[in-house]
């Protein structure tokens, strides 16, 4: 069993347990009654206040690193990334393997005024109404873990809600999946998550193969402005930078290094 299906299992127990706490028809209810328009995720993207279009991710730990860091505030790191020129902000919802929490995007949604992304494990519309009502402008999916029906019926649902939905994928039929669903946000994860193994190659072999109309984005492994040059070049549009941030004593600090 690898760690996404390990993750997966822990994670339908948790979701069920959510689904008891509030149920789904009650959820639906609340955000009905919200009035919010989720801020544009995609041209946040296209039109970065930076040299680079990064959406910058806070998360506390990981299952291949361990703890990232002992203090995590998430408004203090929202606001460092802010004004670093982040284009957009992704915070890890899970708590179990990455020390996150919902409420951490609830926390950041009150002070920032950028795009949040929700990085979790999503495969059910429960989620997503969940990360609505939370505040996210955007969510992410992985094909890794769903079938392509369950990919386009996430999709439709974030959609009509007004919600961006980044598109994961890691190897050539993975992409043919992410074009099939016209998915308009795609992120090439350089990490296997199999292995644990990190290589921005991956992003380089995969581009040819992404849907030509979408936004392509790459994700992990990202260290340094160079790196981020070289993939621009070759027709990226944007970056998801976590780990080498969070180890950083000032994130924000360290974003401005990508500069």
């Amino acid at each position: 069993m690898n760690i996404l299906e390990k993750i997966y299992e822990y994670k339908k127990e948790e979701l069920a347990h959510f689904k008891r706490t509030l149920r789904p028809e009650d959820l639906k209810a609340k955000i009905r009654d919200l009035d919010r328009k989720p801020l544009d995720f995609a041209q946040a993207l296209r039109e970065p206040p930076a040299d680079f279009a990064v959406i910058a991710e806070m998360k506390q730990r990981s299952p291949s690193k361990g703890l990232l860091r002992e203090v995590f505030e998430p408004e203090t790191i929202a606001r460092d990334y802010v004004a670093a020129r982040a284009a957009a902000l992704s915070v890890l919802t899970d708590e179990h393997f990455f020390g996150g929490h919902l409420d951490h995007l609830r926390r950041v949604r009150r002070i920032a005024a950028i795009p949040l992304l929700r990085k979790d494990f999503i495969w059910d519309p429960y989620q997503i109404h969940a990360a609505f009502e939370a505040g996210a402008d955007a969510i992410l999916l992985i094909v890794a873990m769903l079938p392509k029906n369950q990919l386009e019926d996430l999709q439709g649902i974030a959609r009509e809600l007004g919600l961006g939905v980044l598109v994961e994928v890691h190897d050539a039929a993975e992409c043919e999946i992410a074009g099939a669903i016209d998915a308009s946000l795609v992120g090439v994860n350089n990490r296997d998550l199999k292995s644990f193994r990190v290589d921005t190659a991956v992003t380089e072999a995969l581009l040819p193969r992404l849907p030509v109309q979408a936004l392509k984005i790459s994700e992990s492994g990202l260290d340094s402005k160079a790196t981020l040059t070289r993939l621009k070049n070759l027709g990226v549009n944007a970056f998801l930078i976590g780990e080498a941030l969070m180890k950083a004593k000032n994130p924000g600090t360290a974003l401005e290094k990508f500069w």
